[in-house]
């Protein structure tokens, strides 16, 4: 009886840990097809707003592998947490500058 409690408990958990590496994977695609659809327009930028719109994406192709890592659970939670923090300070600072938008006017 304890044994079915205790395997059903770990199954249960396993199944929250795969909903949540989907989940991951999901949002890690999410972020690559904003690069992906980003990415041809840096080509009409002057070099100063195409390195820092460049630099924008990078960050955003660093955030979506922390999501694959966590998927794959090679980062917990609290180590993503983390990383999304930091990318998203970053983030903010390269939006402050208006050379580095990616739309065009």
């Amino acid at each position: 009886m304890i044994g079915r409690l205790v395997g059903a408990r770990l199954g249960a958990m396993g199944g929250a840990r795969r909903w949540k590496g989907k989940r991951a994977l999901e949002a890690a695609r999410m972020l690559d097809e904003v690069v992906d659809t980003q990415l041809p327009l840096l080509a009409s930028f002057d070099e100063e707003r195409r390195r820092r719109s460049a630099d924008y994406l990078a960050e955003l192709v660093k955030l979506a592998q922390d999501y694959r890592y966590y998927a794959h659970g090679w980062i917990d939670a609290r180590e993503l947490d983390r990383r999304g923090h930091a990318a998203m300070a970053t983030l903010s600072k390269l939006r402050e500058d208006p050379t580095a938008r990616l739309i065009t006017d």
